[in-house]
């Protein structure tokens, strides 16, 4: 009778050890799986001419960025682009105060001036501080090209525009030239390599989608 118990009191405490050994087991991995995910996954960093392709982690990813965000021709172009698409932007402002009936309308052109001139200058300092002109080989990118641009026949209509008139081209033209720069600001993301350069179009989205949003509800 007394072997039955202790036999039965030593199974007992076998099965609680080993649930144990199994919930360790588990806290184990799921510790591993954690640090797993947190990881990201990998990703392939083209090879210099002439080499293979490497993997790198996410995390080595980040930090090769980090060290090195060397701009790079989608970097200089969106730069070069961008001063020629605001200054087209404060052209067409600056026709807002002889020429629009609504308040309104004169305040949003005033935000619009604010924010693009100094972009303007600090994109223009970013050429210079790496040492890159403003305009490529002498010769600017053909307005035609960049989305949203208004053309010299529509810019010409709204010179020529008043009143209620003026103000509704200038919403719809605005409106597509903001969302112009919301493309190519878009399209620097995935394309580009300068911190700095990323953020300038951060910016870009994020101020001209809400402007996008003022202008339709004063349509």
């Amino acid at each position: 009778m007394h072997y039955r118990r202790a036999s039965r009191a030593s199974l007992v405490a076998a099965g609680l050890t080993a649930l144990a050994v199994l919930g360790l087991a588990g806290c184990d991995s799921g510790t591993d799986d954690t640090e797993s995910a947190a990881a990201g996954p990998s990703v392939i960093a083209p090879g210099e001419p002439g080499e293979a392709n490497r993997t790198l982690s996410a995390e080595e990813a980040k930090r090769q960025r980090v060290e090195d965000d060397s701009p790079n021709s989608a970097d200089v172009s969106y730069a070069r682009m961008m001063i020629q698409h605001h200054a087209q932007a404060l052209e067409m402002t600056d026709l807002v105060p002889d020429r629009a009936e609504s308040s309104k309308i004169v305040k949003l052109a005033e935000r619009i001036a604010a924010a693009q001139r100094p972009e303007i200058e600090a994109m223009k300092g970013w050429l210079k501080s790496h040492d890159k002109a403003e305009l490529d080989d002498g010769h600017g990118h053909d307005h035609a090209t960049m989305p949203g641009m208004a053309t010299q026949a529509q810019l010409e209509q709204l010179r020529a525009a008043d009143g209620k008139a003026f103000d509704q081209l200038f919403l719809t033209l605005m409106i597509t030239h903001h969302q112009g720069a919301v493309t190519m600001s878009t399209e620097l993301k995935g394309q580009g390599n300068n911190i700095r350069m990323e953020e300038m179009a951060d910016d870009v989205v994020a101020q001209q989608t809400s402007e996008i949003g003022r202008m339709r509800d004063l349509m």
